[in-house]
Order: structure tokens, then sequence, then C-alpha cells
């Protein structure tokens, strides 16, 4: 699977380690190409950072993994490349109004895209390290169904993370709360960033 991740920071470079280990094609999209931190982080990878038209042209999957801040200039500007691709939206406008996520933007601007809301939930320590005992955890997500959802949730499982699908995009609020609840766990009650969220379910008794 071709892969670009847009953004070689914490969150993107976590998740474009685990994806190179698994074997996938990735490519970082950022501004600044000749950094020298982006560019010792793709050699580590066997990897490439390029602009980040060049990267959403690449990628098959293209993953939003910059600053909140950034995401309408970002979309705005490559819409119509986005066309047919799977999107997936990491990224948390933190401070930006109601909403932490662009899922109207990509609606509005790039409709013929495939969207969906991942790795905005967890810290990305769970991302490095998902095992907790003998469980893995859980990585709420929503999106459309169909192959496009069979692709997403290999990437989740790639990770280490079992994908647990909430519903289609409209979901996306959903998706959101829960990413609060971490925060307000791992910060407001003080449980630190080495908190994940496990589904438990069993067969009822007849």
């Amino acid at each position: 699977m071709k892969i670009a991740v847009l953004g070689a920071k914490i969150i993107g470079s976590t998740l474009a380690r685990k994806w190179a280990r698994a074997g996938h094609d990735v490519m970082f999209g950022v501004r600044t190409v000749d950094n020298p931190e982006t560019q010792a982080l793709a050699l580590e990878l066997g990897a490439t950072a390029s602009a980040v038209g060049d990267a959403v042209a690449f990628g098959e999957v293209i993953v939003f993994a910059i600053p909140g801040q950034a995401m309408s200039e970002t979309i705005q500007a490559h819409a119509a490349a986005l066309k047919g691709k799977i999107v997936i939206d990491a990224a948390n406008r933190m401070g930006g109004g109601a909403m932490m996520n662009s899922a109207a933007e990509f609606a509005a601007y790039a409709p013929g895209a495939q969207v969906y809301r991942a790795f905005n939930s967890l810290g990305w320590e769970n991302f490095e390290n998902p095992v907790f005992g003998d469980l893995h955890a859980d990585l709420f997500y929503c999106g459309p169904g169909g192959a496009e959802q069979a692709v997403v949730e290999g990437l989740i499982r790639d990770v280490g993370l079992r994908p647990v699908r909430v519903g289609d995009i409209g979901q996306v609020g959903l998706v959101d709360t829960i990413g609060s609840l971490w925060f307000a766990l791992a910060f407001g009650q003080g449980m630190g960033r080495q908190l994940a969220f496990k589904v438990l379910t069993r067969q009822a008794q007849e």
C-alpha cells in the first residue's frame, strides 16, 4: 500500500514507522523538504520526503497528521488530488472552535475522497506500544463501509491496535468525544498518557 503521511512530527513519524515495518511504501508530505530531521527519518524508514502535493499524488491512502490550524489550507490546496483517495483525518483542531475534526471541509472541498476519522483519540505512546499485558488497545474510528474500510482496519492492525468502527463519517463527533475523554482522564484526572481503551463483550446467558 502506498501511504502518504502529511506531517513528520510525533504522530506522523510513529505511525509511519509501524507501516514501514509492515511493508508499506511511505512518503512524507512536508512543507520543508530539506529539514534534516525529516530527511533522517525518511532515511531510517527507507521512505522519502517530498512536497505535500507530490505526496498526495503518490499515496493511495493520505494520512493528515499535521497541526489542526493547517488543515483548512491544506485541504483546499489539494482538494482535487484527493478524489478517489482514502483519507484518514488524525489531526485535532485544538482551540479552533467547537469542531476538532475537518469532516465538513473534506465534504465541501473533496467530496470524492473516502474520509475516515482515526488515530486522533489516543496519545502517540499508544501507537508506539499498544499492548497492555496480553490485550491490544482498541482504536475507535468512523468512516464508510466497504473495501476502503478493510484497508483502514488493516492499517490500524498494522499499528498493533484493534479497530472498532462506530459508524460512518456521521459519527465523527462520537470519535472526537472519545478523544476528549482520553484528554480528561490522561491530564484532567492525572492518569497519564499511557492510557487506552478496551471494549469487552461476552455472549448473553440463555
